[in-house]
């Protein structure tokens, strides 16, 4: 179980670092949209490019934040439950999301190989843009990945104790 851990947090922490990459991209591209077109022309297809590094950004950040709980909880009924009420119910939603965002990456991945099949361009710069497709697949595998590892941790801590 230790390695498994491991191995999710070096992933997660990989993708992460993209993520920021992906974050530092975007603002430059929007940042030099806002000068030219104050001084010359703006950035021809920022919008798209724009679009394309927020939807990297945020799916190769969605396991690392899993990893680190920086999700909001919402607690007002759970408060009140029993700790091992509790850990039944995060099981049970840890699963239920696992499944979910593990048929969201399939599908994602699918729809890529799609776009990339039949040659499918952006509308405004007429770039290839599955590969973008394929990191918001990654992300969502990643987070899959992350909700299953919580899911055994809660099994594993459960028999310990």
């Amino acid at each position: 179980m230790g390695y498994l851990i491991k191995f999710n947090l070096y992933l997660n922490r990989f993708l992460a670092f993209w993520s920021g990459v992906a974050i530092l991209a975007l603002t430059a591209i929007a940042a030099g949209n806002m000068l030219f077109r104050v001084v010359y022309v703006p950035i021809n297809g920022s919008y798209e490019l724009i679009g394309f590094f927020g939807a990297v950004a945020t799916g190769l950040a969605l396991g690392f934040a899993q990893i680190r709980k920086d999700h909001i909880i919402v607690t007002i009924f759970t408060d009140r439950f029993s700790k091992r009420t509790n850990k039944i119910l995060d099981g049970f939603n840890y699963f239920i999301n696992m499944i979910f965002f593990a048929l969201v990456s399939w599908e994602t991945l699918k729809w890529g190989m799609k776009i990339a099949r039949i040659g499918e361009l952006s509308e405004t710069l007429k770039i290839v843009y599955h590969p973008f497709v394929y990191c918001l697949a990654l992300g969502f595998a990643a987070l899959s990945l992350t909700l299953l590892i919580d899911l055994l941790t809660i099994f594993y801590k459960g028999a310990a104790e």
